[in-house]
């Protein structure tokens, strides 16, 4: 059997990283250093320049507005979960090609998956996962893990707008996957949302695959060791 070809994002190397992961195929990185950049700073200008060619093809001057105000309204969102512990954030596109009576197969699925750390009580690893989903209200199909980067705790919940909100009043599947870190003082959440919730395992077990890759530890430097 071939083995298997990866490919390493830059991020690898980053010297602050404290979390590694793998995503599978499908899923497109949102570059959130970039979009929370300050004015005037050299990732400003490079996202200036990145949709410079949008705003040069727009139509007309409408849709040139719209276009900035769709992308102010991203930056808006990721400043929001930055401010609460969010350090990933990336876009799911993939293709229904589960065969059920009566679904339209080929339709796109999109989901939104988040990487964020949460401050916590001292105490094992063990039971910092498991209050992650006793506390918690609305969490349902729980799971207790053990993963080669430690004990986690594996969920769901099920969100619905307020009616008077005036969003889309499709239900929001987020599963969830808490990992405590080995200093026993905070925890990695992984979250995967999205609207199709009748695809609940099919994500579940997405998620869980993204949580088996997790490291708190730079996997590389494990290989290099071994390779001298």
């Amino acid at each position: 059997m071939k083995t298997p070809a990866f490919v390493l994002h830059d991020s690898v190397n980053d010297p602050q990283a404290e979390l590694w992961f793998a995503q599978p195929a499908g899923f497109t990185d949102l570059p959130f250093k970039v979009f929370l950049s300050e004015p005037g700073s050299p990732a400003a200008d490079n996202l200036r320049a990145a949709v410079a060619p949008f705003l040069d093809s727009a139509p007309n001057e409408l849709v040139r507005q719209q276009f900035i105000a769709n992308v102010a309204s991203g930056q808006q969102l990721l400043g929001a979960l930055h401010e609460v512990g969010t350090v990933h954030c990336s876009i799911g596109l993939h293709r229904d090609d589960v065969d059920d009576a009566g679904a339209n197969i080929g339709q796109p699925l999109l989901s939104f998956f988040t990487i964020s750390w949460r401050d916590t009580a001292v105490s094992p690893r063990g039971v910092t996962a498991a209050r992650a989903v006793t506390s918690a209200v609305g969490h349902t199909r729980i799971e207790f893990l053990e993963l080669p980067c430690g004990p986690a705790t594996l969920s769901e919940s099920t969100l619905s707008p307020p009616a008077e909100s005036g969003l889309s009043q499709q239900p929001l599947l987020q599963v969830h996957a808490h990992l405590p870190h080995p200093d026993c003082k905070r925890m990695a959440v992984l979250t995967v949302s999205t609207t199709a919730v009748a695809r609940r395992a099919e994500y579940r077990g997405i998620l869980q695959q993204i949580a088996e890759t997790v490291s708190f530890e730079n996997p590389l430097d494990f290989v290099t060791s071994e390779d001298r």
